[in-house]
């Protein structure tokens, strides 16, 4: 041919045959090195947000169980139950007293421990402001004969003396029954009082001649109280004053 040799035409297909091997391997190294790319952006933000993990992380601690927390168990008592307790100031009755207590609950199942202690404390108020006052006729009815005549008597000499009472009861702090029995049908319980009483002592021109109302004097006082069970009557009679040495 004029002007040069021209190509063979095998010579052609081969060329062409390797520009299409060329072009396909550029388009995989492509493909490969976008999903490297990928990868390694996929791995960063992992790293980011889990940090580096090496093996020796520190574990969770668990918190043991506190061997001093229990679950209590709140069990109704029965209702007649006595109530007892080995705390100074919680203490129903003395341990001394225990037995006395459970044959007076033997014979009279409606007898509340608690309920016969409040009773006590409001008779002791009662009868002691009644006393100071001389105002027997409203004690009369709580207290047996023998009791009664001693306030009647320690009242008569006081007004005798021109004397007056201006005794207040500042607060009762503790009230325990001391001892319990059951005597045929009757019970008999003395109660144990711990009290401030503020004591002064007036003549006729309402002068303070002993004592003083700021200044409350810590008194333990016996009283014993008696009721005779096969009586409807639920009240107590106070059979006995006395004070603890």
């Amino acid at each position: 041919m004029a002007g040069g040799t021209q190509p063979c035409p095998f010579e052609l297909v081969r060329q062409a045959h390797y520009v299409g091997c060329l072009k396909r391997s550029e388009t995989a190294l492509t493909a490969i090195v976008i999903l490297a790319l990928v990868a390694l952006f996929v791995g960063l933000r992992l790293y980011s947000v889990l940090g580096e993990r090496t093996g020796h992380e520190q574990q969770p601690i668990l918190k043991p169980a506190d061997p001093d927390a229990r679950v209590e168990s709140h069990q109704a008592a029965p209702a007649n139950a006595p109530i007892s307790s080995s705390d100074g100031a919680d203490m129903a009755y003395l341990p001394t007293a225990g037995p006395g207590v459970r044959a007076l609950l033997a014979a009279d199942p409606s007898f509340d421990v608690a309920h016969f202690l409040e009773g006590a404390q409001a008779a002791y108020r009662m009868i002691l402001e009644a006393y100071w006052s001389a105002d027997l006729e409203t004690m009369r009815p709580h207290v047996d004969g023998d009791v009664y005549a001693t306030f009647a008597k320690a009242v008569a000499e006081r007004e005798k003396e021109g004397l007056k009472l201006d005794n207040r009861l500042v607060m009762i702090e503790q009230a325990v029954i001391a001892e319990a029995s059951l005597e045929k049908t009757a019970a008999v319980v003395t109660v144990r009082f711990e009290a401030d009483i503020a004591a002064v002592t007036r003549n006729a021109e309402g002068e303070v001649v002993a004592g003083s109302l700021s200044d409350a004097v810590q008194t333990r006082d016996l009283w014993t109280f008696r009721r005779d069970l096969a009586t409807r009557d639920p009240n107590w009679l106070l059979i006995e004053t006395d004070e603890e040495e």
